[in-house]
């Protein structure tokens, strides 16, 4: 694919120390600049950004499925901490260092989670999924979100059992209908929605488990202190996004020192692929200075 994202350079898939298998997608040179990718929800290794952008930066991206997406082994009652684990162990086992992180809508919690656990030197989320049961957010959630937030709360295995009903279309249709305009003009692109579908293929390959699983941990309270967070983070919204973030993320920016928050006009929940180059640049720029 050209445009917004290409094919990965590399797959693979990385034996943990339980045996488990953890895969992984690249892009770039192996001797760049690792960056490591939480996906969004449902979405295995395969959807990437920044065609022809990692290249010139000199950037070694790795995207990873998370248990039970892709070709990963599920890993049933799993935590934020666990997947943490799981990422350390990638790290040493792909030479990736102490890497740049990304965390992507749902893959944003996740990807926090391994900065609070000292794993990234760097993070940047981009329309990342907010904690939304904080109590900041009760009174401003849409009923229907609100009504899943509780129910989560109050009954995690269920929510999980309504949550492991949902299918690649399931997401497909529930992402176009509630995107705006200007994101549609990239999830509709040719090359990207083969891309994005076949991505969703891929997460929903071994079963909608993964998927559930994650969504009712990004769903619930986040049992890690961002405020013991002590690397460069950048936090990044489409203006237009109305789906990640009640407020589009200046709660969550203010949670988490030294955060710099950016709001960009013009684009919603797509931001990842059309302002890839800047947040790229910004991520990498953050991690020189902080040599």
């Amino acid at each position: 694919m050209t445009g917004y994202t290409d094919v990965p350079a590399r797959l693979g898939e990385s034996a943990l120390s339980d045996g488990r298998l953890l895969g992984w997608a690249e892009w770039g040179p192996m001797d760049g600049v690792p960056v490591l990718l939480c996906p969004g929800a449902a979405t295995s290794r395969w959807l990437g950004f920044g065609a022809g952008i990692v290249e010139a930066f000199g950037v070694r991206l790795v995207s990873v499925d998370r248990p039970g997406l892709g070709v990963s082994t599920p890993a049933p009652g799993r935590t934020f901490s666990d997947f943490a684990g799981d990422v350390r162990q990638l790290c040493v086992l792909r030479g990736l260092g102490h890497p740049v992180m990304v965390g992507n809508s749902q893959g944003a919690p996740f990807a926090l989670a391994c900065a609070a656990e000292g794993i990234a030197s760097a993070l940047a989320v981009v329309s990342g999924a907010d904690e939304v049961a904080r109590s900041e957010f009760a009174s401003v959630l849409n009923a229907d979100l609100r009504g899943l937030v509780e129910r989560t709360a109050c009954d995690p295995a269920g929510a999980e059992e309504f949550f492991a009903g949902f299918t690649a279309d399931t997401m497909w249709d529930m992402v176009m209908a509630g995107s705006p305009g200007c994101d549609l003009a990239v999830y509709q692109d040719p090359d990207f929605a083969a891309g994005y579908r076949r991505a969703l293929d891929e997460g929903f390959a071994q079963g909608a488990a993964g998927y559930a699983r994650d969504t009712v941990l990004a769903m619930g309270r986040w049992p890690f202190a961002l405020d013991e967070i002590d690397v460069p983070v950048d936090i990044w919204y489409g203006e237009q996004d109305t789906s990640h973030s009640p407020d589009n993320g200046a709660l969550l920016a203010a949670r988490v020192p030294g955060a710099h928050h950016h709001v960009v006009p013009g684009i919603g929940g797509a931001l990842l692929w059309t302002h890839a180059e800047s947040i790229l640049a910004l991520l990498l720029e953050r991690t020189i200075n902080d040599q």
